[in-house]
């Protein structure tokens, strides 16, 4: 067994290694949320944190971790008499992104239950994570079937599993732990909530934590054992700090003032709900017990604010997570009195006042420095834009609004999602199919029907029905999925009114809005001048492509050819790595076409290629002014999809656009 990466040895990232120890000592804070870049310790600090969580009881020989001390009355392998157990090491189980259903929640033997009435169930993830730890790696991109499970189980505290009249129900109780890197794509609101606290984590700008973090893990990777031999000393007190603040955690005391305090800074950053108040109200009394007080202070509640309420405040997927400091301060000193803000008087275990950054063993080479880096000194914007200057600066978007649904005809095997229509192991049922491997979703009809003429061949005697492997049939299920939504935005001199420009925007936020909540995967190319660059490779980050769009310059001519043979190279090479998903092309453009030899004509043989794939395409008319053109309706045709004004993409426009998205398809196959 490969020895883990010491949690002590992590060097910074004091705000991760805090949040994961308020979870330790209290469960009930409901977990973390890990959100940075990638190589920022996020996974190696989530695995250490296991060995440091107190043993468990459990009854020995059950698969679901019982407690000896009150057994689930409804364990499968139950019902065991309450006594003495088995100490055993508490679990981190990891839930891979790819993972089966039937993985997660486990799964019924189907034949067998048919036909001898036996429930013979293999416990999946969920059992093997009960008190214990629960942690998904790139959590974002977890497909949402296995999301609504999981929300379900941190929901009720247990798994249920239902399969055609038979059902098992488990207790799960698990300490949820996700890392992600947003520039991958954003999580659900439903799960973002799910999460108690949430850490945003980057790699440290100052040289000397760098240094360290190098030398640290060259050691480890040399010698893992002698490493974690050197920092064994430390984990054990950090073990022992954890085992004593929890005996403290039930004589912590939340007095009305801090619930005052609680109460009035969710409600002036206007979180949803109220599971924000709890958590906050949980992880206040966490930080106390482990500074080791009995009394909750001010400046615990403010630590407790920073951790548990900036993914609560976000309403859409472009809104930067974080809080106003200020602002809480401001509403910790209009609500709070001289009794829960006295912690300069009742300093912590570690000199502080509120919970302290937890400890760090400093190691023969640490740096005498080992701070995080201040805010200001990173930065992920304002890149110069090289060769190409815009001859006009950045327009801002205009108010995204609700649009109307575009979606690709027929119907697909993509990945689940919300825009298409697909063949999905999830959503209404329309046929059946004799099973490709293991069954999962068994259509009783059929395989009654398949299994009864057979009955009297078969010597049945009883009322039973004697069903064989080969009755059973696999239900087929329609559902949609996630489509590849690639906009093609025109930049030029013919866009650049500043007003039109930022209605343009907004319509292409608004359509980057409606892809995320319906799960599609996002990608931006725009052309300007006399070339077209891919300002966004496809990706699920949404947000990622309104911070290009935000940015994007506009002037200069308008290379139309050039801007959809990129973005039809763009679809070649995403086609290869996801041959599944289908695409959706939606160009925003006036339709005018100018700069090189025969710009209109280049632009129609362009066009075609993508008619000739059968490729879906949109074109969001720009063109405004009292004379119309109709260049953007030409190029349309050209692509074989359909045009639609900046106003009719409105949901609350005249209706039809979708029927008219599948009836320009449909006349290009034809």
């Amino acid at each position: 067994m490969t020895t883990p990466y010491p949690f002590t040895a992590v060097v910074g990232q004091d705000d991760l290694r805090l949040a994961l120890l308020l979870n330790a000592v209290s469960p009930a804070v409901g977990g973390v949320l890990v959100r940075g870049e990638k190589g920022t310790a996020k996974s190696t600090a989530v695995r250490a944190l296991s060995a440091l969580l107190p043993d468990v009881d459990v009854v020995a020989g059950c698969r679901f971790s019982c407690a000896p001390q009150a057994p689930d009355p409804a364990c499968p392998d139950g019902p065991h008499e309450p006594g003495t157990g088995a100490a055993r090491a508490a679990r981190m189980v990891e839930l891979p992104v790819g993972a089966s259903e039937d993985r997660l929640v486990g799964a019924l033997d189907i034949e067998r239950a048919l036909a001898e009435g036996v429930k013979a169930f293999e416990p999946g993830l969920l059992a093997d994570a009960h008190r214990g730890i629960l942690y998904v790696d790139e959590v974002n991109l977890l497909h949402d079937h296995l999301v609504d499970l999981l929300l379900d189980a941190a929901a009720m505290g247990a798994s249920y599993v239902e399969r055609e009249g038979v059902s098992v129900r488990h207790a799960a109780r698990f300490l949820l732990v996700g890392t992600m890197n947003p520039e991958e794509g954003e999580l659900r609101p439903q799960l973002l909530d799910r999460f108690g606290l949430t850490v945003e984590v980057a790699a440290s700008r100052e040289p000397d934590q760098r240094v360290e973090v190098v030398r640290r893990r060259l050691a480890y990777d040399d010698d893992p054992e002698g490493f974690a031999g050197r920092w064994a000393e430390d984990e054990a007190a950090v073990r022992a700090r954890v085992v004593a603040a929890r005996a403290l955690l039930p004589r912590v005391r939340l007095g009305d003032g801090v619930l005052r305090q609680i109460a009035a800074t969710c409600a002036a950053f206007e979180v949803d709900g109220m599971r924000a108040d709890i958590v906050m109200a949980r992880t206040a009394t966490a930080l106390a017990a482990w500074a080791g007080r009995e009394d909750v202070l001010a400046e615990d509640v403010r630590q407790a604010a920073l951790l548990a309420l900036p993914h609560r405040r976000r309403r859409n997927p472009f809104d930067a997570p974080g809080l106003d400091e200020d602002k809480l301060d401001e509403t910790l000193d209009e609500f709070g009195d001289d009794h829960d803000g006295g912690g300069d008087d009742d300093p912590g275990p570690d000199g502080g006042g509120g919970g302290g950054v937890p400890p760090q063993g400093q190691g023969p080479d640490a740096p005498a420095d080992g701070g995080a880096p201040a805010p200001g000194e990173t930065s992920d914007g304002g890149q110069p834009q090289g060769a190409g200057a815009p001859e006009q600066q950045p327009v801002r978007a205009a108010e995204p609004f609700r649009t109307k649904v575009l979606s690709v005809p027929g119907l697909g095997d993509g990945a689940a999602g919300r825009r298409s229509r697909a063949r999905t192991e999830h959503g209404r049922t329309t046929g059946s199919r004799r099973p490709q491997g293991t069954l999962t979703k068994l259509h009783l009809a059929a395989t009654v029907q398949a299994a009864a003429p057979h009955q009297r061949a078969r010597g049945r005697a009883g009322r039973g029905l004697v069903v064989r492997r080969d009755d059973l049939r696999q239900a087929t299920r329609e559902g949609r999925e996630g489509n590849l939504v690639l906009f093609v935005v025109d930049a030029s001199g013919s866009m650049a009114a500043r007003r039109r420009m930022g209605a343009v925007k907004g319509a292409v936020l608004s359509l980057l809005l409606d892809a995320y909540q319906r799960r599609d995967k996002v990608g931006l190319v725009t052309f300007r001048g006399s070339a077209a660059e891919v300002a966004l490779p496809p990706t699920s980050s949404v947000d990622a492509a309104a911070a290009r769009l935000e940015s994007l310059p506009t002037g200069g001519r308008t290379p139309l050819a050039t801007g959809l043979l990129k973005a039809h190279e763009v679809l070649r090479i995403e086609r290869l790595r996801d041959p599944a998903r289908r695409p959706l092309v939606v160009v925003v453009t006036d339709g005018r076409a100018t700069g090189g030899p025969e710009p209109v004509a280049l632009a129609g043989r362009a066009a075609r290629l993508f008619a000739a794939e059968g490729v879906a395409s949109v074109v969001v008319d720009c063109e405004a002014g009292p004379v119309r053109l109709g260049l953007a309706g030409q190029l349309a045709g050209e692509l074989g999809g359909t045009a639609v004004t900046l106003d009719e993409l409105r949901a609350d426009s005249i209706a039809g656009l979708v029927r008219n998205v599948r009836a320009g398809n449909e006349r290009k196959v034809a």
